[in-house]
């Protein structure tokens, strides 16, 4: 666990489960936490939200949002949320996590499911870093930290390895296309975030959480083995990793 790792507020998307869920609870459990942790789910209704209610009721930190990132009036409403929750310091950490993945292949890969992953994947992160972006502003004008890092201002898109286009991970058990060139965008989209934001005071670091069992249990980590790592990775980016692909153990993962 990062012991000296402090942030004063995080925003999570997609983490009523998986990798989501295991960020809300590392950051719930750090010896510091952060005053405010927002975790966000489609429906705040339903079976799939049981643990993060549990969480709710212990802690009063923990805040819950609706927010669909393919939905503008959702997005802004979230937005809304947190504003009333942070006030003038504004949010110092968005993690855009929230994905989908389809399984297909050359052959059966269609217009739809490849526009659902990339309206998820990759134009949520967009959106939703744009509509968060003046909070994530105030946040970075009111550190009195050097430099940029995760306690003062940060996007951090959680993206994937099969999207590395050298790496291509996993081609030959799971070809996913639509998945892999929606992630391959974001990493795009980081690079691109990480020559305009700095200006700002905010990092911005695409990470890579390892080949996770929260997506099949042939995967060789736990949800929380990659969420610990990314956490202990967050707690040591500055402005030297700005613009950089890294995986959960903080190490380079090619373009």
């Amino acid at each position: 666990m990062a012991t000296d790792f402090r942030v004063r507020s995080v925003l999570v998307t997609g983490s009523n489960r998986g990798i989501g869920l295991g960020l809300v609870k590392q950051f719930l459990r750090l010896p510091c936490p952060p005053q405010w942790v927002f975790a966000t789910t489609l429906s705040q209704d339903g079976p799939k939200n049981k643990e993060i209610e549990e969480l709710l009721s212990q802690h009063q930190n923990l805040v819950l949002l609706h927010l669909d990132v393919t939905d503008l009036k959702s997005i802004n409403a979230a937005v809304q949320q947190v504003q009333k929750h942070v006030g003038e310091c504004g949010l110092n950490l968005l993690i855009n996590n929230a994905g989908i993945w389809i399984d297909t292949t050359l052959e059966t890969e269609t217009a739809k499911s490849m526009m659902a992953e990339y309206n998820t994947n990759t134009i949520g992160p967009l959106q939703v870093s744009q509509a968060f972006l003046p909070l994530l502003k105030m946040a970075a004008q009111r550190s009195l930290q050097e430099g940029l890092s995760c306690s003062k201002a940060a996007i951090i898109n959680i993206s994937s390895s099969a999207g590395s286009i050298e790496v291509m991970h996993l081609w030959d058990r799971l070809q996913n296309i639509g998945y892999r060139c929606s992630k391959a965008a974001l990493n795009m989209l980081t690079k691109c975030q990480s020559l305009v934001y700095p200006d700002y005071g905010i990092l911005c670091v695409c990470i890579h959480p390892g080949w996770v069992k929260s997506h099949t249990k042939e995967a060789d980590l736990t949800v929380e083995e990659s969420t610990q790592g990314i956490v202990r990775v967050l707690s040591t980016l500055t402005e030297m990793d700005n613009g950089s692909f890294v995986d959960w153990k903080g190490c380079r993962v090619p373009w």
